[in-house]
């Protein structure tokens, strides 16, 4: 069984998250938006009284470094009201800012409040994109009816995520999963994940996989 996740918005908090994937060798794809970075680390948002502080663009590389990358547009916005012009700009720009960031391809795609339509489709088809982490229907299902419309299995903290996890290996199929990293509002959660990566990397039916390899 092959086991992917997924992480959004490149934030600080990231920092800490991916060296503990780092020591459980976890492969995991970061969805971030480059025309949100600056040249120094800003706040992004408040999230339950907690301050969400976006990395500086500097620092993109030697965070994500030998991990997978995926574009979440440029601005996240929500991609279903653009006009086709500003529409293309996020979807297209995003895609070619990542590619000079990391100096390789970007083939994956996170939509923004998991908002997209047909034409939302066109323009990343456009772009070049071959796979679309978003769905309705089929969660858990591989390979999906659309790789356009990949839907998940569940987010990391789902009271479903290990049904999900038995379900797929089950059939020797693919387990996929998504979050925040700013979700893990303290040290307890943050060590309960570690505890969930440790189980999975310790499976012998499971096998950390990035996004691209499903498709490529």
């Amino acid at each position: 069984m092959k086991v992917i996740q997924t992480w959004d918005d490149g934030i600080v908090d990231d920092v800490r998250l991916v060296e503990i994937l780092r020591g459980h060798n976890a492969r995991a794809t970061f969805c971030l938006n480059p025309g949100l970075y600056g040249r120094e680390r800003s706040l992004g948002w408040i999230h339950e009284n907690k301050e969400v502080w976006r990395l500086s663009i500097g620092e993109l590389p030697h965070v994500y470094e030998g991990l997978e990358v995926c574009s979440h547009s440029m601005t996240h916005p929500y991609l279903t009201h653009l006009p086709a012009e500003l529409l293309d700009w996020e979807v297209t720009a995003s895609r070619d800012m990542l590619q000079e960031i990391f100096r390789k391809p970007v083939l994956g795609f996170c939509y923004p409040f998991n908002t997209w339509n047909e034409v939302v489709k066109a323009a990343l088809r456009s772009a070049g994109y071959l796979w679309a982490r978003g769905g309705h229907d089929n969660a858990g299902l591989f390979p999906p009816r659309d790789p356009l419309e990949f839907n998940f299995s569940c987010h990391f903290l789902s009271p479903d995520f290990w049904p999900m996890f038995d379900a797929a290996k089950e059939r020797n199929s693919v387990f996929s999963f998504w979050g925040h990293s700013f979700e893990m509002a303290n040290d307890a959660m943050w060590q309960d994940f570690e505890g969930t990566l440790k189980k999975i990397s310790e499976d012998q039916d499971a096998e950390w996989s990035f996004v691209n390899d499903l498709f490529v």
